[in-house]
């Protein structure tokens, strides 16, 4: 009976969750389409107007860490209704903003509330589902990021077609709806009673909003300063009695090899929502109305799939789910490569196997992650995995705009015989080639692992069999 329940009570907080992660990442692009609208208002330059994306982007993979580290600590159902909670302040103070630093305030709010989401999205099927339904859960979840990714700038588009740009912070508040539910379906439990090391947390705060700011800006100073601060963490790792990070987390090989992996994964895959677009300017000559269009049946079909993916991964396992994902993205980058110059309806329907493949992917990885974890480091390893997933997409950003600025006067893929599309199509190859060295990893560290091992890390995770 009391199994039921819970499995009842996990399937509820799965959905409830899916919509929550539809809002947030709506929530977290939805303004890119406003930009040049703020830079008109208010004077700014196109430098001073990125803000609005850089710092909630700062905000968000500082915060994720933390709120991590907290959910060890706390009852998750209590951080939750604080991030929620903090999110819509955030709402209020952007719709009310009169001068421009009010806007970056209420980014910062609803940044610093929002990033308590992707933790939750990786705590949730980790605590409330056995290991044999665990990717189902996974998938639900990335079905609501990918249909947030599709309908985003097409929300973004319809609110601003009749009324100001501000009332775009009026639609996090929608989650105070979803906080009831949360606070019944959630349980009360929390961590062990141990002090939390905030000199630790700081430093790798700061290590981290310097290393964002470093790549977005191009300051190479902030770079160095990052290092550093990162040298200290690590030597307060070491040092403290009660370290913000355990070192033995790391000493955990499986789970070291899978932040390596999701590193090398999500940069490879940020190329389609941030390169793609630059393709179809620089060589279509596509408006940004008409990319969104071309882009949108790709979003659409990896959010009607992701379900189905996750169910996948629980009947043929986590390796099978991921090979099938590297399939799919190296028939994409690999056409992408090749033939760059055709009409832009072929390059949506090449979308469509990266955009499923990226997404299976995550299923198969997070799951994977979470196995590797023991209960007592379930909520900082995880956000550590979800911090890494922004710092690496923010890199790899910055490495995509330069790699594109700087040209590129000849092709390594033959079939490519278009020059104003020589430096996409090199990108692209580049991407085959990590994506086949991710395959390489994967296979190599986790493909052979057996279901009696599975079974092992259930238990070091304090599952439950499933009914």
């Amino acid at each position: 009976m009391e199994l039921a329940m819970q499995q009842t009570r996990g399937d509820r907080l799965i959905r409830i969750l899916a919509v929550t992660l539809v809002v947030s990442v709506m929530n977290a692009t939805m303004f890119n389409i406003v930009l040049p609208q703020i830079k008109e208002e208010f004077g700014l330059t196109f430098a001073q107007v990125g803000w609005v994306t850089s710092i909630y982007t700062l905000v968000y993979a500082v915060g994720s860490a933390l709120y991590g580290k907290l959910a060890d600590r706390f009852a998750l159902k209590d951080l939750l209704t604080f991030g929620v909670l903090l999110l819509s302040l955030g709402s209020v103070v952007g719709l009310v903003s009169q001068a421009f630093w009010m806007v970056l305030l209420g980014r910062m709010f609803q940044a610093a509330g929002a990033a308590v989401i992707p933790v939750t999205a990786m705590i949730i099927p980790l605590r409330y589902f056995p290991v044999e339904r665990r990717g189902r859960a996974l998938g639900i979840s990335a079905t609501g990021l990918a249909l947030g990714t599709a309908i985003g700038p097409v929300v973004s588009s319809f609110i601003v077609s009749f009324a100001h740009w501000r009332w775009l912070f009026c639609l996090p508040v929608i989650l105070l709806l979803t906080l009831p539910y949360y606070r019944t379906y959630l349980d009360h439990e929390s961590g062990r009673a141990a002090r939390i090391d905030w000199l630790g947390g700081g430093l790798l705060s700061g290590a981290v909003a310097l290393l964002v700011l470093a790549v977005t800006q191009g300051a190479w100073l902030l770079m160095l300063g990052s290092l550093l601060l990162f040298l200290c963490f690590a030597l307060r790792v070491r040092t403290a009695e009660e370290p913000f990070i355990q070192p033995r987390l790391f000493r955990n090989r499986q789970y070291s090899w899978g932040l390596v992996i999701a590193v090398l994964a999500v940069g490879a895959g940020y190329a389609i929502p941030f390169l793609t677009p630059q393709l179809l300017v620089d060589v279509h000559q596509l408006s940004p109305k008409l990319i969104g269009y071309v882009m949108f049946p790709a979003a659409i079909t990896s959010a009607l799939l992701g379900r189905r993916g996750g169910k996948l991964a629980d009947a043929k396992g986590d390796a099978f789910l991921f090979r099938i994902a590297c399939l799919l993205l190296l028939l994409c980058y690999s056409l992408l490569s090749a033939f760059t110059d055709l009409p832009y309806i072929w390059i949506g329907v090449f979308l469509i196997f990266g955009m499923v493949g990226q997404l299976l992917l995550q299923i198969a990885l997070s799951n994977t992650i979470s196995k590797t974890l023991p209960k007592e480091q379930a909520g900082v390893g995880m956000g550590l995995v979800t911090m890494l997933n922004f710092l690496s997409g923010t890199i790899a950003a910055g490495l995509f705009g330069r790699a594109v600025d700087m040209g590129a006067g000849f092709t390594w893929n033959s079939w490519n015989a278009v020059p104003g599309s020589f430096v996409y199509s090199n990108i692209y190859m580049v991407i085959v080639l990590i994506d086949l060295l991710i395959l390489v990893l994967y296979s190599f560290q986790y493909g052979r692992v057996r279901k009696s091992r599975g079974k092992v890390g259930a238990a070091a995770l304090g599952d439950r069999p499933a009914p």
